[in-house]
């Protein structure tokens, strides 16, 4: 388990998904009203893979500087078309809205009932997440996290 754990925290740190999850943890966590559509109507749940991928356009907007042709390479993956390597941060999250529309994921944090008041518990939240917030390549301190949580509120 410890090898297994080991692997995944590797995985976590090179495949970027540091931040999304760390964040996720508040967001799930802090949830007052949110029923997921593929939920019971009596259950108040935000569901990981949703509270994970909410962040992930603002995320990957805030780390695209970190290593901008990692961040170019992935959004001419998933978004069939060439990227400058300036222009990927903001080329991987409009690929990624893309995607997150289409699957029909609500609409940023507010859809989730969250609002800018909000935005400090969330952080309050998410700064003791350590093991996934240390691995990424930005700053992990409240202000940016405050920032990618308010640029998070509406994705669309």
């Amino acid at each position: 388990m410890h090898l297994a754990s080991s692997m995944a925290g590797v995985g976590f740190g090179n495949a970027g998904v540091h931040l999304c999850h760390g964040l996720s943890y508040s967001i799930s966590g802090l949830n007052r009203n949110y029923r997921s559509a593929d939920y019971s109507d009596e259950l108040k749940l935000i569901p990981h893979g949703l509270s994970v991928c909410i962040t992930s356009p603002a995320v990957f907007s805030a780390t695209a500087d970190s290593s901008p042709e990692r961040h170019a390479e992935i959004a001419e993956i998933l978004g069939g078309k060439e990227v400058r390597k300036e222009d990927a941060g903001a080329a991987l999250s409009d690929v990624l809205r893309d995607y997150l529309d289409d699957l029909g994921v609500p609409d940023g944090l507010n859809a989730l009932g969250y609002s800018d008041e909000d935005v400090p518990a969330l952080v309050a939240g998410a700064l003791p997440q350590k093991r996934v917030l240390c691995i990424s390549p930005i700053d992990t301190s409240a202000e940016p996290l405050a920032e990618i949580y308010s640029n998070s509120m509406k994705n669309y």
